[in-house]
């Protein structure tokens, strides 16, 4: 009996245009974003993921590429002193230190760092998590974190297909001017914000499908979506694809959601090289029983020859760090 038949497959037609390994990528939005655009770091192409950390509303995100595109730098005015904490309302809690300066620094840096991406970059991912944004009293102004402050410093509420719809035809608008190769692709994140409820988070996820809906009709040349969230709820919808929470897909959803974004934007050379790539990362996993035997030494000579040869044709593509690793055991 076919299998298929107690599936519902979700039908991805090939993109026109191809990423491989000499694209620009960056990734901006929820911890799907990271999931995903890790893997593309892991396998080598040229990546930025999250330069403010994670982002969960589509307002945040916003702020963020606004920020990045325009290089405004930050100063200890822009940041909020609690619990011992320096932080920043458009940062996540890794960008927190006691030092100001150090708070700072971190900030700065990723700013300067991915404002150089953002304008080369030929393809930027945008994943939503929630339309849910929360405001914080003393200033009016939406927060992408709130860093365990208390509650009642803030105001919830839900965006509108209006607002975001409008937010986001500028905002891209803004990014052309700026970057005129760029395609955007948006998600999104299939993980539930069940802080929400059942009821609340399906309100939010619909916003924000009816915005993207929205804002592809607004550029339909630059702007497409990638079905993260349908291929997790429709065809994987079985609780074997989530972690221990229920709510996060696991590392098996995850590889299966890669291998059918691998179907959309990759071609065949790009796929050969993943594979490639692919041996010498699990070659580098290998423990041998004894890492000073004549055995492994010429395993490590090997990997060498291998990543010469993979270096010679590939010059685009980075592997310094196995070098170094396989060439310690020589």
């Amino acid at each position: 009996m076919n299998s298929d038949k107690f599936r519902t497959i979700i039908s991805l037609p090939k993109a026109s245009y191809s990423i491989d390994h000499q694209s620009e990528l960056m990734f901006i939005g929820s911890c799907f974003t990271e999931y995903i655009g890790n893997k593309f770091i892991e396998l080598k192409f040229k990546t930025t993921v999250n330069p403010f950390g994670t982002l969960y509303n589509p307002y945040s995100i916003a702020d963020c590429i606004k920020i990045i595109m325009h290089k405004k730098f930050f100063s200890k005015n822009d940041l909020k002193f609690y619990n011992n904490q320096f932080l920043s309302f458009y940062h996540d809690t890794r960008f927190s230190n006691e030092d100001p300066d150090i708070c700072l620094e971190k900030i700065n840096k990723s700013i300067e760092i991915s404002n150089k991406a953002l304008l080369n970059c030929d393809y930027l991912f945008i994943s939503f998590g929630t339309a849910r944004i929360y405001v914080y009293k003393e200033n009016n102004k939406p927060v992408s974190n709130c860093h365990k402050i208390s509650a009642d410093k803030f105001i919830q509420r839900l965006l509108s297909v209006e607002e975001i719809t409008s937010e986001y035809i500028s905002l891209i608008n803004e990014i052309i001017a700026c970057n005129s190769k760029i395609k955007i692709i948006f998600t999104v994140s299939p993980v539930r914000h069940w802080k929400d409820g059942a009821t609340g988070n399906q309100l939010s996820k619909s916003i924000l499908f009816v915005s993207i809906y929205n804002i592809i009709n607004n550029f339909r040349d630059i702007v497409s979506y990638f079905p993260a969230y349908e291929i997790i709820m429709d065809d994987l919808r079985d609780y074997r694809f989530y972690e221990a929470d229920m709510l996060h897909p696991n590392k098996i959803a995850i590889d299966y959601i890669w291998d059918k974004l691998a179907e959309v934007y990759f071609n065949h050379k790009t796929n050969k090289i993943i594979s490639e790539i692919e041996k010498i990362l699990q070659a580098r996993k290998h423990k041998p029983v004894n890492f000073k035997s004549k055995a492994f030494k010429d395993f490590a000579i090997n990997q060498i020859n291998i990543i010469e040869s993979l270096t010679k044709q590939y010059p685009y593509i980075n592997f310094s760090e196995e070098k170094l690793y396989f060439s310690n055991y020589i």
